[in-house]
């Protein structure tokens, strides 16, 4: 599934390398609301394939192809990918709502999988304390990025380690 995801994602970035922004629109998050197209459908999920370029690509696999296998072993390719679902589809939507910004890429999903991967030995009622150190450097890590003006979404990051934080606890109560 991990693999598979970033072979998609290249797939997509070699798209763009050959047609330029031709296709952009169906790989990133809509600027706005319109009910009636498709595409905007469709671009809640897809923007998580669409890297602006090889740089910004690698930059998320290098994350997603380290700590996805461990993940997908733990919970299944199945419920991973529903999990991935889950959470581009929040993270577009809530953009369209509360931006009107464009959003690219799968950091989100990048820090939903490190915050969902130290939680990968909750099964007591006890919280690990690699997820309260991960959990707290990554957040006081997006706030104060925050502030800087750059093209980087802190909140598609904010929202992914939410994401991770409650799917881990979630299927940390089935165990």
């Amino acid at each position: 599934m991990i693999l598979t995801f970033a072979l998609i994602s290249a797939g997509v970035l070699v798209l763009f390398t050959f047609t330029g922004t031709t296709f952009y629109h169906l790989f990133s998050a809509p600027t706005e609301i319109s009910l009636f197209s498709p595409f905007m459908y469709f671009s809640f999920v897809s923007h998580v394939f669409g890297h602006q370029n090889w740089n910004h690509l690698l930059s998320n696999f290098m994350i997603i192809l380290l700590v996805g296998p461990l993940v997908e072993e733990k919970y299944s390719s199945g419920t991973l990918f529903l999990i991935i679902l889950i959470t581009a589809l929040i993270t577009g939507i809530l953009n369209i709502v509360l931006f009107s910004t464009s959003l690219m890429g799968a950091s989100g999903i990048a820090f939903m999988l490190i915050i969902l991967a130290s939680l990968t030995n909750f099964s007591r009622r006890e919280i690990p304390l690699t997820f309260l150190l991960v959990a707290g450097i990554f957040l006081g890590n997006e706030v104060i990025n925050s502030i800087e003006k750059d093209n980087i979404s802190q909140f598609a990051h904010i929202v992914g380690g939410i994401c991770g934080s409650s799917f881990g606890l979630l299927f940390a109560q089935k165990d």
